[in-house]
């Protein structure tokens, strides 16, 4: 087992306690729930979370309104090019993430996290407001997809410091109940996503497609904007746990790339699953409308019920996690998807009516989140406090860019083969599932969790 890169130094730091790394549950300059009130720790998640929210707002609500983005930045001939080229946008803004990733979660590491927290939200809110005022391809050409190209990688690069650095900040103010605090960083997610689905399914409700492709997609952009001035007034008045380090210390990033490639590679693994499930529930209005043929707001319904379930159910699998262990958890919930995948699409494209739908996309929805809960918990674990930001970022990025992030654009593509055709995100997921479980089962092996 020694042999494995980068075991020694992995488990160098790692001890054998149920659920933890005991070396690093133990942080001895974090304040607990003694030092720490009830209202302090809501304001905290509510801190990370408003972040966090934000940048998966941004996220979804691009996703969902791919259709009317293509058609106002990206004009082809052949619509199915026009969102490729939109989806590809999507895809290459994650590019950028793990930089995000790697800076700020570094800065975080050598500054604190708050101060890397205040960067990153200052960054999304710019990006979100570029996209919500930018004129389309028709009035200023060209310079329409190149400045929603800059601004995606703006918000990609700010978003990729987001994770680490607000992750770690939760761990380190309440380390006995990792596994709760920290699935807030999903329930946020839930909530954005169901943020950006609601705001589908009004909008196709309730205005003509000639208004929504005019107009109306601009107008959940514009709510984000909002939501970008109300985090910055909250992160402003939270602290750190710890402080920054006093003496300078060796570079965050040249440590993890040095003596925590393993664990980076395990994050990474575990991750996988969970953000390409994600990626399907956001990408089901454009598969709903092109793959399938039913009006967008069937897609946008689906999409809405499976979010509110991640935001409902994370925090519950959060608290499961930290009384019986993260790896036993996940697990359950991973080999779980594993069998539901096939079945699932297999429903959804022999019998497309909107219940079927609805009640196959909440499944995977329900099952996503009961496994994304601790996940957020078990990534921080395999990085010691120095690092902890850095690995975070750093892992989480390249999994969501490798796994997230191209998911729409690879599944758009492979739905252009006659042989995989409607199947394509089914075959996809199925192919991540094994991934992730093989990440699970070697850190439950080794111990590490």
């Amino acid at each position: 087992m020694n042999s494995l890169p980068g075991y020694d130094e992995l488990k160098a730091g790692a001890g054998h306690g149920k659920g933890h790394l005991m070396t690093l549950s133990t942080p001895t300059a974090m304040s607990g729930p003694d030092a720490t009130t009830k209202k302090n720790i809501t304001r905290l998640i509510v801190a990370t979370s408003v972040g966090n929210a934000l940048e998966w707002y941004d996220i979804s609500v691009y996703a969902y309104f791919a259709v009317y983005l293509s058609k106002a930045f990206f004009p082809a001939n052949d619509p199915t090019t026009s969102l490729l080229l939109t989806f590809g946008s999507f895809g290459l803004s994650f590019l950028i993430r793990p930089i995000g990733g790697v800076v700020l979660g570094a800065y975080a590491d050598r500054h604190g996290r708050k101060a890397s927290l205040m960067l990153s939200i200052v960054l999304m809110t710019f990006g979100t407001l570029v996209l919500a005022l930018m004129p389309t391809y028709q009035t200023i050409g060209i310079l329409a997809p190149i400045a929603v190209l800059l601004a995606r990688l703006v918000q990609g690069f700010s978003a990729g410091g987001e994770f680490g650095s607000s992750t770690a900040f939760l761990v380190e103010h309440m380390p006995e109940r990792r596994g709760f605090v920290a699935s807030w960083q999903f329930a946020s997610q839930g909530v954005s996503g169901l943020l950006g689905a609601g705001f589908g399914a009004l909008l196709t409700s309730l205005m003509s497609p000639e208004d929504l492709q005019s107009w109306g997609w601009r107008l959940p952009f514009l709510f984000g904007v909002l939501i970008g001035p109300v985090g910055i007034y909250i992160r402003n008045h939270v602290d750190d746990a710890t402080p920054p380090p006093a003496a300078k210390q060796e570079s965050p990033v040249r440590e993890v790339f040095a003596r925590q490639k393993f664990a980076t590679t395990l994050a990474i693994g575990a991750l996988a699953v969970s953000t390409a499930v994600n990626y399907l529930i956001v990408y089901m209005p454009t598969y709903v409308v092109k793959t399938l043929n039913l009006a967008p707001s069937v897609g946008f319904i689906a999409s809405f019920a499976a979010q509110t379930a991640v935001a409902l159910l994370a925090p519950i699998a959060g608290m499961v996690s930290d009384r019986i262990g993260r790896t036993t958890h996940m697990i359950v919930f991973a080999l779980l998807l594993l069998v539901s995948i096939f079945p699932a699409f297999l429903l959804l494209t022999g019998k497309p009516t909107p219940a079927i739908i609805l009640i196959g996309v909440l499944w995977l929805g329900v099952l996503k989140s009961l496994y994304y809960g601790p996940l957020a918990a078990l990534m921080s674990e395999l990085f010691p406090a120095a690092t902890r930001a850095t690995g975070l970022g750093l892992s989480y990025n390249i999994g969501v860019t490798l796994f997230g992030g191209m998911g729409p654009a690879i599944m758009t593509w492979l739905g252009g083969f006659a042989a995989i055709g409607e199947l394509a995100p089914g075959y996809y997921l199925t192919a991540v599932c094994i991934l992730s479980l093989c990440a699970l089962f070697t850190i439950r092996r080794l111990r590490l969790a």
